[in-house]
């Protein structure tokens, strides 16, 4: 068999393996690449150069930066802005809503900012007496529409600019695709506002998010504490509740409010035992819960010891409580700085962004435990796989094959058509697998089919760009619609009604409004 043929088998697999969806992502990720080794068609050092690409690179460095702007409290300080904005108003508050998610994935993915985000917008809901579930659907599909309008809002647009520059179809800058990104929100907002009444669902969720945002004065107010809450809740400092377990060690402990603990960096406010305040000295016993307060970094390390309980995780509660924390200001220097480089192009993407998370971890914005864990190693193991799918289809001739029958079926009809054409196979496989995935097959074959009709790439790669980010027809299509299904309490069917509109709307925005910014 010719190796086209062992490329287009391979990935068809692929593709039943993301459907099945039995497998998780990154085991379908790695087994590509092995089985394109396996076979012949790539070598070794082809087979995983994917996996030290730069872009692969620049994506785990965004995941850094991200995670250090919610750290340092930001993404609550734009959600409590929001709240502040939105008023009572329902147009207003949805419109404020998906404003904040978008504006924010430009910078840290839809993912990002939906994980940090959902929290705040239940919040938010709640306050104004309205379902979760008429804001999280429609800030999802804002966050979709964000992720266009910087180049670094989402890991498709970050492979697409690298293609371009392959390719030598020009440059993507960091600006470059914000007109699109800016008519789709513009839209996105629109539909909502006028039809989201009648599309979006009103579901309850069987999951309860907390809302930390004053978590001082409600434990103030619970303990009887003299202090009025938002003073416990500092910078540098705060307070955090605690549940003695069974069996823990502390059992029998001598305590009294205003000891200092054995690790000398924690003071015990208040106390409670079974149900009622104790003022003076009191031994510990299972079940009793302390206020314990100190250096955040103490109060975590406090929540990490099995001998305590924490009925809120301290990091949860300052990321909540203290918007805007000590590292706001190195955390937003460094996106400054890591926004004009990258606007200006004098140093390449990935170096910038390895830069800007290493600055995140020598500023102590985040710790490099964070930085590990804010990275989605499913991601990543997913772009550097499937790159060598793409690699493979380029060499073995299997891009050239589907281009070829892709440009005989549009016929005449001209480069038009050709979007047309891979607008349907994007939307058709981006709402069953990972619409990064998506990007990577239809890529090969998007380049190939312009260099058949003798047209410019570029149309074509940010064609499929807009394409890949309108997976919105189904929760497993991207990590942002997943994030707001359990949240929301969304059925699998929900998506579609809202999302079938903007789908047709995203279609119409690459066929006809790309070429009008980039002639073929």
């Amino acid at each position: 068999m010719s190796e086209s043929g062992i490329a287009l088998i391979i990935l068809a697999a692929a593709v039943l393996l993301f459907v099945w969806d039995r497998l998780p992502i990154a085991v379908i990720a790695l087994l590509v690449p092995l089985a394109l080794w396996a076979t012949g068609v790539l070598d070794l050092g082809e087979a995983v150069a994917g996996f030290g690409d730069p872009t692969v690179l620049f994506i785990a460095a965004l995941f850094v930066v991200s995670e250090a702007l919610d750290s340092a409290g930001v993404t609550a300080a734009v959600g409590g802005f929001a709240m502040r904005l939105g008023g009572t108003s329902p147009s207003r508050l949805l419109t404020t809503v998906m404003l904040m998610v978008a504006l924010l994935t430009a910078l840290i993915t839809p993912n990002g900012s939906v994980a940090a985000l959902t929290p705040v917008i239940v919040v938010i809901a709640i306050r104004a007496r309205r379902s979760p579930s008429e804001l999280l659907m429609p800030a999802a599909f804002a966050g979709h529409a964000g992720s266009l309008l910087l180049l670094i809002g989402s890991p498709v647009t970050v492979v697409v600019a690298d293609y371009v520059e392959s390719s030598g179809a020009g440059h993507l800058g960091l600006f470059g695709i914000g007109p699109i990104g800016l008519v789709l929100t513009v839209a996105t907002i629109g539909v909502v506002l006028l039809f989201g009444s009648r599309l979006v669902p009103h579901r309850t969720s069987d999951t309860v998010l907390r809302d930390l945002s004053s978590h001082g004065p409600l434990l103030a107010d619970h303990y009887g504490l003299n202090d009025p809450g938002p003073a416990l809740m500092r910078r540098e400092s705060g307070v955090a509740e605690y549940v003695v377990p069974p069996r823990s060690r502390f059992i029998g402990d001598r305590v009294y409010p205003g000891m200092v603990t054995e690790s000398g960096e924690l003071v015990v406010v208040a106390m409670h035992h079974k149900g009622h305040p104790v003022d003076g000295p009191g031994r510990l016993a299972s079940g009793d819960s302390l206020i314990l307060q100190g250096s955040w970094r103490a109060l975590n390390n406090a929540a990490s010891d099995p001998d305590l309980m924490a009925v809120d995780d301290p990091e949860a509660v300052r990321r909540q409580a203290v918007p805007l924390g000590s590292g706001t200001k190195r955390a937003l220097s460094v996106l400054l700085a890591m926004i004009v480089l990258l606007a200006t192009g004098l140093v390449p993407a990935a170096v910038v962004g390895i830069l800007a998370a290493i600055a995140m971890i020598l500023l102590r914005v985040v710790t490099v435990e964070q930085a590990y864990s804010a990275i989605s190693w499913t991601t990543i193991i997913l772009v550097g796989g499937m790159m060598s799918l793409s690699a493979a289809m380029v060499s073995s001739g299997a891009a050239q094959l589907l281009a070829e029958g892709l440009v005989s079926l549009v016929g005449s009809a001209g480069p038009y058509a050709l979007l047309a054409g891979l607008f349907l196979i994007t939307a058709v496989l981006g709402q069953l697998i990972s619409n990064m995935a998506t990007a990577l097959i239809v890529i090969p074959i998007g380049l190939s089919a312009a260099a058949q009709m003798h047209i410019s790439a570029m149309p074509v790669l940010v064609a499929i760009a807009v394409f890949a980010a309108a997976a919105l027809l189904t929760p497993v299509a991207t990590p942002a619609n997943l994030m707001v299904q359990e949240a929301a309490g969304y059925r699998f069917g929900d998506y579609w009604k809202l999302g079938l509109p903007l789908l047709l709307l995203y279609g119409l925005v690459g066929v006809f409004a790309v070429p009008l910014l980039w002639p073929f």
